[in-house]
């Protein structure tokens, strides 16, 4: 089970930049822009075996160091894109960590093999009796 977006907040470094793109004052002013960097490598929250899948599944999200890092620079404020990073990590470890159900194969009910195999002997005796007629 992966813990809540909170519990990671200490194991977790922000750093800010910056916004690109248009914005006028504010973005030659202010630093809205929040890269959020994790070390997977080095988290006391995960089990060694999420690790082993975040480090293959994410690799090339990676820095050489072994860390992941997630920016949010959508909003003006710089509060909002730090939750918006941390929104987005936890979402990120979220989807990578969730293992799909197996599927279980089933077999087709007596009531369906029966009506398969009827219509199949009615689509061949429609093409027999084509070969009667002439």
């Amino acid at each position: 089970m992966l813990p809540s977006a909170s519990t990671f907040l200490p194991e977790l470094q922000f750093q800010t930049a910056r916004s690109s793109g248009p914005g006028g004052q504010n973005v030659n002013k202010v630093e809205s822009k929040v890269e959020l960097r994790f070390h997977v490598a080095s988290s006391q929250l995960l089990t060694e075996e999420q690790k082993e899948i975040l480090l293959t599944k994410l690799a090339k999200q990676l820095t050489g160091e072994g860390y992941l890092l997630v920016t949010a620079q959508e909003d003006r404020s710089q509060l909002r894109n730090k939750e918006a990073a941390v929104e987005k990590f936890h979402l990120l470890l979220k989807r990578t960590l969730h293992k799909p159900k197996a599927r279980k194969a089933t077999k087709p009910s007596p009531g369906a093999v029966r009506e398969r195999l009827q219509s199949k002997k009615k689509h061949s005796e429609k093409k027999a009796n084509r070969r009667l007629d002439f």
